[in-house]
């Protein structure tokens, strides 16, 4: 219990802005556990996110106006940490491309506080297609169910990008803390878990959960790889890029 209880300290004090206590031990089994238990800690966001698109539908309210409130009170409910971690990877894999360019200024610019244009280009895009597509679903009367689904999976890719093999890109910080942490039996059974649980969402077939699921694990998998390849490894950053990869990718699957 106490292994669960400061997992579930972590997992809520770090991916929400909901007031908890601290967890009494922070070690590799702990941050394991925690990014397990990431989808769970994120139930009241996703239900946040279903409620104020129930409510913009139900007031009536533009699809794109609805959607665009429900991807705000997300954001605000992070305090915009997956947002920030988007546009500090953009710009960081944007200097490791260059050429002569080391993993060491790739990583230097992604703990500066500004935001460069690579970064600023990857907020506005992806917050346009996940309102967009946020919208289509509104509009094709699931809206709720969507946001719900696409919130879980964003928070589901933790597991797998936390994987042991996956190294830190640099020592200290959240990234550290968590890379390696999850057993690979471990991660493959917490997406599948996932993927039952959205075939349970009302408003959706059965299936439509499981293929978002599986196409946000894909493209946080796949952006996880270019960083990893980039930048020597995953830091707390790439880990808030691959969120909104997942909830981005989740929400188009989900838009028709």
């Amino acid at each position: 219990m106490t292994l669960l209880g400061d997992a579930g300290r972590l997992a809520v004090g770090t991916l929400t802005a909901l007031p908890v206590p601290p967890p009494r031990t922070v070690d590799a089994r702990v941050a394991g556990a925690a990014m397990l238990l990431a989808p769970i800690a994120a139930v009241p966001l996703a239900a946040v996110a279903g409620l104020v698109v129930a409510g913009g539908a139900a007031a009536g309210l533009p699809a794109l106006a609805t959607a665009g409130l429900a991807v705000g009170a997300v954001a605000l409910a992070t305090r915009g940490l997956h947002l920030d971690g988007l546009a500090d990877t953009a710009d960081g894999l944007a200097v490791a491309a260059r050429p002569g360019a080391d993993v060491a200024a790739a990583l230097a610019v992604m703990r500066r506080g500004d935001t460069g244009p690579a970064g600023v280009t990857a907020l506005v895009l992806v917050v346009l297609v996940q309102c967009a597509a946020l919208a289509g679903a509104v509009a094709a009367g699931h809206g709720p169910a969507a946001a719900v689904v696409a919130v879980l999976v964003g928070r589901g890719v933790l597991a797998g990008c936390c994987v042991r093999g996956v190294p830190a890109a640099r020592p200290g910080g959240l990234g550290a803390a968590v890379a390696g942490t999850v057993p690979i039996a471990a991660a493959v059974a917490a997406g599948a878990l996932l993927a039952a649980a959205t075939a349970l969402v009302p408003g959706l077939p059965w299936w439509r959960g499981p293929v978002a699921v599986l196409a946000g694990l894909v493209a946080g998998g796949v952006l996880l790889a270019r960083c990893v390849r980039r930048l020597g490894g995953t830091t707390g950053d790439v880990l808030g890029a691959c969120v909104e990869a997942a909830t981005t990718t989740a929400l188009l699957a989900l838009a028709p």
